[in-house]
């Protein structure tokens, strides 16, 4: 059964025809403790054939070892969208309100957008130092894609930027773990958090915060 309504796959397609670039999306999938993998991959095999410049290559975590560590991959699902300069990381399924962040982030990767503001890009590029940002999110959250997407434009922008969306619902250990009780949270470098979906210049003085 389709998920996307014939509306939007319509809209989908003109979007992505007016890609430059191919989009290569890697799903790392694991045939245990992994509830989501099988609907992320619906969804990802959906939207995939909306354009034969969307590449998506299917993993399975445990058999294929060596391209998870090229990634680094933690937990399944896990989504990587691979841009110019880095990637982006989805942990869980992206659907919901972060099913925008996805589309997003493609459009951004094949179109070969940068033009993400001043704040970000002048920020990225002087950054000297590896900044990991971990967003928590849930599926309902509708303020959590704006988290999601400064630290995926960020990580686009500098491979010094490690950008995952984390479904907190999913991982609840590791949600417990980092004490998450509201989303969006943002872990900073394992250090520092904020909560709130906050404008570019705080969230950059943020990130200023931790690495101080």
């Amino acid at each position: 059964m389709a998920l996307l309504q014939e509306q939007d796959r319509q809209y989908l397609k003109e979007e992505f025809g007016k890609f430059s670039n191919d989009v290569k999306i890697n799903l790392f999938t694991s045939k245990s403790g992994c509830t989501y993998c099988n609907d992320t991959n619906a969804i990802l095999q959906e939207v995939s054939e909306l354009s034969d410049k969307i590449k998506l290559n299917v993993y399975d975590v445990d058999e294929n070892k060596e391209e998870a560590s090229k990634f680094n991959v933690e937990r399944t699902p896990a989504v990587i969208l691979e841009a110019e300069k880095n990637f982006v990381i989805f942990y869980g399924i992206p659907a919901g309100y972060e099913f925008s962040s996805l589309i997003e982030d493609i459009i951004d990767i094949g179109s070969g957008n940068t033009n993400f503001g001043d704040e970000l890009v002048n920020f990225a590029k002087s950054l000297d130092k590896n900044v990991n940002l971990k967003v928590f999110v849930t599926t309902s959250c509708p303020y959590c894609p704006r988290a999601v997407r400064t630290a995926h434009k960020l990580a686009m922008l500098t491979d010094k930027v490690r950008g995952e969306m984390i479904e907190a619902q999913e991982f609840p250990v590791l949600s417990n773990t980092y004490s998450v009780s509201a989303v969006p949270r943002v872990v900073i470098n394992e250090n520092t958090y904020f909560e709130g979906a906050l404008p570019d210049a705080q969230y950059i003085d943020k990130i200023k915060e931790a690495l101080a």
